[in-house]
Parts: structure tokens; C-alpha cells; sequence
């Protein structure tokens, strides 16, 4: 072998010298065979350092083998000990009821009045800081419904307006209905001034609805939709006073949409509780609206009366959910005025404060429905708007 010296040997050494020297030429021989076969040789020494190194990696992997092991036992006896387990037990059937009682079937959100219009850019910031506060709930919103006066003048401009503002956020399904403002573009003339003497200033009522019912996709300007089994109903003022001057500001409503409203809930297989969206508000029961109410309200009212688990909503007043009107009222149904995202509004009418926008968060629940009204600009949620409905 490359490097080996020959010894001098003494007394009893012999035997062991001539084993010794045997490996040599063991080794030279086995280089012969692999030299002729065109394998490699390798020395002895080579031999020993590769096996030392193997022994050392083997001996390292063991030791990090059980470093593991002595750990993961140390982490469960923690846990064990902080009265935590690895595995969850399986929940009871009565466990299961209580969660599905926890846990909301369906969310939506309700913006009324947003008056979207270039000549009152506060509309606009106060209907983006809605978009933006919703867009980081850390609840769903499945579907976000507009009730009436989406705009202030009804324009094409204004439609613009909303189109571009709604491309600008990630929403859920829009659902919408009518209001009065909707109608507006008849009190404009052709230089773009507010002209009551010169109304209809050569436009219609019908412009004004075809307008809105192509923004949604609408054949009319009312409509149902459903979200997970339950149903939404937005009911659309159908003139205005280019039309029917005896309405003013009033929610007319034809016979033949009250029919559909009354078709579309005598087809109800179930008590689950379904949502109604008008503009304006009812009069006191027992009598028809006038301006700035919905008119058929008789009809309105007897339709309802026969069902359980219906919820009613309005906008078109304005009012702060602090320290206005009370926004819940309990007749056959559940009647509830929303707020306004546009344009909070005092009792008198007038918007005094600049830095709110408010709306109305629906929850619906197997046993309840939860409705919570929310300032968007301080992303807060208000107490005085804070109400839990059984369901019967």
C-alpha cells in the first residue's frame, strides 16, 4: 500500500507479522482484479475515513433524533398541565345547536338616502368612508342594500357618479329601490339650475325610472332577491309629479305592484323572517299616506297583517340614530327608520353634523334577527340603535 513501511520484528511477533503483512498483498491483489475489471481502488486509509465519517453523521442524526422527541414530550406535558389538550373532543348535539344558535345565517347592510351628486362632494366622502368601514368588518356582509334617493337630482351625471364610485370597492350584490330625489331631473333645465317654474323642463317621469331600472339590470323599478334562503323585498315609489302631481313627494304605489308584494308572500313556505324596503314612511296606522309618506298604506298594512317574522324598513327622514325619533316600531310587523349615509339630520331637519354617516347592520339568526346601527366615519358601533328580535 502507498505509505506503508515495513517493521522490524522480535521474539513472539513473527506469527502476527506474517498475518499483518498478508493484507498487503490481499489489497494489491484485489487492485489487480478491479484494475482489469476498470473498477477504482481504494485504499485503506481512505476506507477508514469514510467510515469514520459515516459513523460521526449517524451519531449526530441520533442526537438531534432525540432532542425532538425530548421536546415534543416536554410541550405535551405543558399542555397537559395548562389544561389544554392536542385533540378537540367532538362536540355534543347540543353543543352543535348552540353554535348554529351563535352563528348568523345571513348579514346584510342597509344605506338609505346616499344623495350621490358631483355638486355636494360630502355625499361622496361620506358614502366612501361607508364602502371602506364595510370592507373591513370582521363579520360578513352578503349583500348591501340602497333604499331610495340613491342620488340628489335622478341625473345621468349622478348615476356616473355612483357607477364610478361603486367600481372603486370590492361590494357585495347591490339591491336598490327608488325614492323621491330619483325623480329630480325633471326640476332641472337645460343649463343644469334648479328650475321649478319650468318643470318637467322637457323630460318625464318615465325617463327618470328608466334611468334607475338600467343601472340594475330591471325590467321594473321594484324587485325581490334572496340571500341563503331568505328573502329581500324593495318595493319603488312608481311616479312622481311630471305623472301624478297630487302625489308630491309621496310613495305612490300601483295596484299591480301591491298585488306582486302580496303574491310574493302568500308563496311563502316557511315563517322565516323576510325584509321589506321602502323610502318613505308609513302615516299612523289606519289611514293613507300624504307627501313625504307611503300612500297606499291601508293596503300596505292589510297585506302584511297575516304573516309573521316581517321586517319593514324606510329611510327618506334622515334622522340621527341619537337623539331623534324612535326608530323601532312594533305593529304586526317590525317597522325600523334608518338613518341616513348622506345626510345625518337633526329634528329640525337640517344636517349639523359634517362627520357622520350612519346606516343599519341586519344579522340573521336561527331564533333572532340582530340590527345594529353604525356611524361609518367613526367606525363605531351606536347604542341608541341596538335591537335583538325573537323570532316567533
Amino acid at each position: 500500500m502507498p505509505g506503508y513501511k515495513k517493521q522490524e520484528t522480535v521474539g513472539g511477533q513473527a506469527a502476527r507479522n506474517r498475518l499483518f503483512f498478508s493484507l498487503p498483498k490481499l489489497c494489491y491483489d484485489d487492485k489487480e482484479v478491479l484494475k482489469k475489471q476498470g473498477g477504482t481502488y481504494v485504499s485503506r486509509r481512505k476506507f477508514l475515513g469514510w467510515l469514520v465519517w459515516l459513523l460521526l453523521w449517524i451519531g449526530a442524526a441520533l442526537f438531534g433524533l432525540v432532542k425532538l422527541l425530548e421536546r415534543s414530550v416536554a410541550t405535551q406535558r405543558s399542555q397537559t398541565s395548562n389544561g389544554l389538550t392536542s385533540q378537540k373532543p367532538a362536540a355534543t348535539a347540543d353543543e352543535q345547536a348552540a353554535t348554529e344558535a351563535n352563528d348568523p345565517v345571513c348579514s346584510f347592510l342597509i344605506l338609505s338616502d346616499l344623495h350621490i351628486s358631483r355638486d355636494d362632494p360630502n355625499t361622496i366622502r361620506r358614502v366612501k368612508a361607508a364602502f371602506e368601514d364595510m370592507s373591513e368588518f370582521r363579520t360578513p356582509v352578503e349583500a348591501l342594500l340602497f333604499t331610495g334617493d340613491l342620488t340628489e337630482y335622478g341625473r345621468e351625471q349622478d348615476y356616473k357618479e355612483l357607477r364610478n364610485l361603486m367600481n372603486g370597492y370590492e361590494l357585495p350584490p347591490v339591491y336598490a329601490n327608488m325614492g323621491n330625489h330619483d325623480y329630480y331631473d325633471i326640476w332641472i333645465d337645460k343649463r343644469g339650475s334648479f328650475k321649478q317654474d319650468t318643470m318637467p323642463n322637457g323630460k318625464t317621469d318615465w325617463q327618470s325610472r328608466e334611468r334607475f331600472q338600467q343601472f340594475f339590470g330591471l325590467k321594473k323599478p321594484y324587485q325581490d332577491a334572496w340571500i341563503k334562503d331568505h328573502q329581500l323585498i324593495l318595493l319603488s315609489q312608481e311616479a312622481y309629479v311630471q305623472e301624478k302631481p297630487e302625489v308630491g313627494e309621496g310613495a305612490w304605489y300601483s295596484e299591480e305592484q301591491l298585488s306582486w308584494l302580496e303574491e310574493k308572500l302568500a308563496a311563502r313556505k316557511d315563517d322565516r323572517p323576510v325584509f321589506i324596503m321602502t323610502h318613505q314612511p308609513l302615516p299612523p296606522a289606519g289611514r293613507d299616506g300624504k307627501t313625504h309618506q307611503l300612500i297606499p298604506a291601508i293596503r300596505f298594512r292589510e297585506i302584511l297583517r297575516p304573516y309573521k317574522n316581517v321586517f319593514v324598513f324606510c329611510g327618506h327622514s334622515h334622522q340621527d340614530f341619537q337623539g331623534t325619533i324612535e326608530h323601532y316600531v312594533k305593529e304586526s310587523f317590525h317597522y325600523f327608520h334608518n338613518s341616513s349615509v348622506g345626510r345625518v339630520m337633526n329634528r329640525k331637519y337640517e344636517t349639523v353634523a359634517q362627520d357622520k354617516a350612519q346606516g343599519l347592520y341586519v344579522q340573521v339568526y336561527a331564533d333572532r334577527v340582530t340590527l345594529r346601527g353604525r356611524d361609518f366615519i367613526s367606525r363605531s358601533w351606536l347604542s341608541e340603535a341596538n335591537w335583538t328580535i325573537p323570532l316567533s
